[in-house]
């Protein structure tokens, strides 16, 4: 009678302290998929597309993208690396803790589950926002355009929007894990054939291409409009597209206890998601750029698509311009904005895992309910529902607040990618004979990769806290450090005043006396 080998994966688990809870099922492939629909091809680029050039111009935002993709590297390398010794559920704030030692390992812990929770969450918020937003320039242009009487979809019919695609996240989350991962695979193919057809597509179709001068090194700064004058800022703000989409990676560190040989597995998906994200992403930027028309016109809200939406006017003039008809740019539209729901549904995904790893070790308040797996699915369906929730809360400042996207945004990349730097930063100091490697071991290359890492995560964070319009007014005013600081101060003060006594990180549930970290 043959032995059943023990996976990999499970086998670390088991000696970190865990035991095998959730189904084991998930390939290198799907697990790439789903990481690679985290980060997507579009969500990124596309809604932050137009104002990030309007700060610049096209040679900041094609340059940027380059210098951002080169740092974020490292961030991914580091992050690899810990995967590959840490294949658990709980990802970040599991590494963290035990990366931190005994005496701060709580605490670091506390700290990057509620950055990553916080990230997590609001990213769903900007997926279902910018999907929102797509889906209203598709149903404008099908009913017409914004100067002949197409329908533009008030702020309650966008905010419906916005709950609707929350709501199918979470329901698919809840009863279709296995739709799901088939959806998944759907949605690299998706992104990557859809993407190809656009890159190749639109600069053929488009009647005048900007040469490569306009593309490569023009600077042209709008400080009618955005109200900044000072070039280095200019440049730094017209970096924020660049920054927001190329995160996302750790998707596949979240699924590390559903993932065959996920010490091995989980690296190879997130530095492959970089490598493809890296690569396409800046040809769709270059793709959209060279096919600009008009370039002030993109911006004229007495254009086709009342200037809410810059994509979708350099689609619209393409199309229209060759061949007098908007219908090929809805297709194009219908295929970015399947980017953004598959995008969503995968950070539905990533952000349950997280609240409920946190859950399992009391770290939210009412943890006995959201750490319960549904008995017939296997899946963290009250953690589904909690994030839908709070997702719908954000958004509902939609009826009477123009910034609410660059809020959510702000939050979502400071919450999420700062949740890296709490394990990148206890990796970089911790003594090297107290790390146990795994599979992908980065030797004495690791702590300047770590520094390289920490720094760049630390400019990122920042640079989202900055007003990204001025005068500054209630219109203009970021307000992510108002609602960043509110929240995180509360976290801190409930550990000060309790959590401290209590929170001791990830609690074990098999005994492993043997363990070494």
């Amino acid at each position: 009678m043959e032995t059943e080998v023990m996976d990999s994966g499970e086998k670390r688990l088991n000696e970190l302290g865990y035991k095998q809870e959730l189904r084991r099922e998930m390939t290198l492939f799907r697990t790439l998929a789903i990481s690679f629909s985290t980060m997507t091809l579009f969500t990124g680029i596309t809604p932050l597309y137009g104002s990030s050039m309007q700060y610049a111009g096209p040679a900041s935002l094609v340059w940027g993208w380059v210098v951002v993709s080169f740092f974020t590297w490292f961030v991914g390398i580091a992050m690899a690396e810990i995967c590959s010794s840490f294949p658990t559920t709980g990802s970040l704030y599991f590494w963290a803790a035990h990366l931190a030692g005994p005496k701060w390992g709580p605490f670091a812990s506390w700290c990057c589950a509620w950055l990553e929770t916080i990230g997590l969450i609001a990213g769903i918020g900007t997926q279902a926002f910018a999907g929102s937003q797509v889906l209203q320039s598709i149903i404008l242009l099908c009913t017409g355009t914004n100067k002949d009487g197409g329908y533009f979809a008030p702020r309650w019919l966008f905010l419906c929007m916005y709950i609707g695609l929350t709501i199918i996240w979470a329901v698919l989350n809840t009863f279709a894990l296995e739709v799901i991962a088939i959806i998944d695979i759907i949605s690299i193919w998706w992104q990557v054939i859809g993407g190809t057809v656009i890159v190749i597509m639109l600069p053929l179709v488009a009647l005048t291409t900007k040469p490569a001068s306009f593309v490569f090194s023009h600077f042209e700064m709008a400080t009618a409009s955005t109200g900044i004058s000072d070039k280095a800022y200019a440049v730094i703000l017209s970096l924020l597209v660049s920054q927001y989409s190329l995160y996302g990676y750790d998707a596949a560190a979240h699924l590390t206890e559903e993932t065959k040989g996920a010490d091995k597995n989980g690296p190879i998906a997130i530095l492959s998601s970089i490598g493809i994200i890296s690569i396409f992403g800046w040809a769709y930027i270059l793709a959209l750029t060279f096919s600009i028309q008009n370039f002030s016109y993109l911006y004229d809200p007495s254009n086709e698509t009342a200037g809410a939406f810059v994509p979708a006017q350099i689609l619209y003039d393409a199309f229209h311009g060759r061949y007098h008809s908007a219908s090929g740019a809805i297709v194009l539209l219908f295929i970015i904005w399947g980017s953004f729901f598959f995008g969503g549904l995968s950070i539905t995904t990533s952000a349950a895992r997280v609240v409920y790893a946190l859950s399992r070790d009391g770290g939210i308040p009412l943890s006995s309910i959201w750490r319960e797996v549904h008995p017939k699915h296997k899946v963290p369906s009250n953690a589904v529902w909690l994030c839908a929730a709070v997702c719908i809360l954000l958004g509902l400042p939609i009826l009477k607040i123009n910034v609410v996207f660059t809020a959510i945004t702000s939050i979502c990349t400071i919450g999420w990618v700062g949740g890296y730097a709490v394990p990148i930063f206890a990796r970089m100091v911790m003594k090297e004979k107290n790390f146990r490697a795994g599979p992908f071991y980065l030797g004495k290359a690791s702590r300047p990769i770590c520094l390289v890492a920490f720094l760049w995560i630390c400019y990122t964070c920042s640079v989202f806290l900055l007003p990204t319009y001025y005068p500054i007014s209630w219109n203009t005013f970021n307000y992510a450090p108002v609602a960043l600081g509110v929240a995180l101060g509360i976290i801190m003060l409930w550990w000060i005043v309790d959590a401290r006594r209590w929170f001791k990180g990830p609690v074990r549930n098999i005994d492993s006396p043997n363990e070494k970290i």
